[in-house]
């Protein structure tokens, strides 16, 4: 995921149009949702590091100042998802700033998910850039490359206490990563099934517990789903548990969301989560940078209730359909001058996530968000 408004465009020309989404459906029945549990429950928190280095503040419910790990865990988080980036201009989210950030994540007893995005900058479905250091490297040696920076970065979390409990190797890689070389052109897999084993080969290598999460942003369709997953399983490729991202504006409706992680699960034999999800709680803007999501979706009015509300219906439909984690994606990212969106310029550039967290603009909670079982 990343907030860019051409990013956000590409993905409008890849994905459906937003579909009107119905505000009741049976996934969200006390019946439906009780056929599972939801074990991994899960927030992306990867710009808290720089907003704390900035002196951002975060508040509970009750308007208590607090780590905002903890105001997370009381809320319900079990597990803390970081990306990765290889060498981004900021600073931030690299491996120096993700190995410092998982001491605090695991002493606070949380459950760790490294996020690889094999880049320098955002991965997603519309771009999937190089890291500059392997720009002019073939499929030959992006395999080696893929291979020895998992290892790496894997190898020294787990040196420090800090093993990861699960990785995904590619973040939203719809057609591929590491383009062009790695990319899905005339539904031939091959480049990027070799991509895939590497870093699947390299995580079981620094450390076989951790599962192996392959992440798309296919909940909007079973078809997309099931070309992407079947074409990597025809190249042999292995994977723990099937990641999704979902965000009803893009991705439609709920009941279309149950029916790929359903299909998803029995399909493949794996695991299912929702990786990404968010909703807005408002349509104003904090910053300077314009928001990412303007609108809603049917029956979910942009309010603190609203967004509480949309967040508890993701996570009853996801678990009745047999999913076993959701994340949520950003929810500590509210507007702190200096905590930009862009890499290359992350002390001017602005928020477009800021109607989207969990936190409002002073950091303070939605008193009615929770993450539930």
């Amino acid at each position: 995921m990343t907030v860019c408004t051409t990013r956000r465009t590409a993905r409008f020309t890849l994905f459906m149009v937003a579909v009107a989404l119905p505000a009741t459906m049976l996934a969200n029945s006390p019946s439906a949702s009780a056929a599972n549990s939801l074990g991994m429950l899960g927030a992306d928190v990867s710009t808290a590091q720089r907003a704390l280095d900035l002196g951002a503040t975060y508040y509970d419910a009750n308007g208590n100042a607090k780590d905002p790990l903890d105001i997370l865990k009381g809320a319900g988080v079990n597990y803390i998802r970081l990306r990765v980036w290889n060498n981004p201009a900021s600073g931030y989210n690299n491996k120096a700033k993700v190995l410092a950030y998982a001491k605090t994540v695991k002493a606070k007893g949380l459950k760790l998910l490294v996020d690889f995005h094999y880049s320098d900058t955002w991965a997603d479905p519309g771009k999937q850039y190089k890291p500059a250091a392997w720009s002019g490297h073939g499929i030959g040696q992006l395999q080696s490359d893929v291979y020895n920076y998992t290892y790496d970065v894997c190898n020294s979390l787990k040196s420090q206490g800090t093993a990861p409990d699960s990785v995904q190797i590619g973040n939203e890689i719809n057609v591929g990563m590491l383009w062009d070389d790695g990319k899905v052109i005339n539904n031939d897999f091959t480049n990027l099934s070799l991509l895939l084993k590497s870093g699947y080969n390299a995580t079981k290598a620094c450390n076989s517990a951790t599962k192996v999460i392959i992440h798309t942003a296919d909940a909007d369709s079973d078809a997309h789903a099931r070309w992407f997953y079947d074409g990597i399983k025809a190249k042999g490729v292995n994977w723990d548990i099937t990641g999704l991202s979902y965000y009803c504006m893009w991705h439609g409706s709920l009941s279309t969301m149950a029916g790929v992680v359903s299909d998803m699960k029995s399909r493949y034999g794996k695991d299912v989560v929702i990786a990404e999800t968010a909703y807005p709680f408002t349509s104003a803007n904090a910053d300077s940078t314009g928001n990412s999501v303007t609108s809603g979706c049917s029956g979910y009015p942009l309010t603190w209730s609203g967004q509480a509300a949309n967040f508890t219906a993701v996570q009853n439909t996801a678990r009745g359909a047999g999913a076993i984690g959701v994340f949520y994606w950003e929810p500590t990212w509210y507007a702190v001058p200096g905590n930009g969106w862009d890499p290359a310029d992350i002390n001017n550039s602005g928020d477009g996530w800021d109607n989207m967290a969990v936190f409002d603009w002073t950091g303070h909670l939605n008193p009615n968000i929770r993450w539930t079982g």
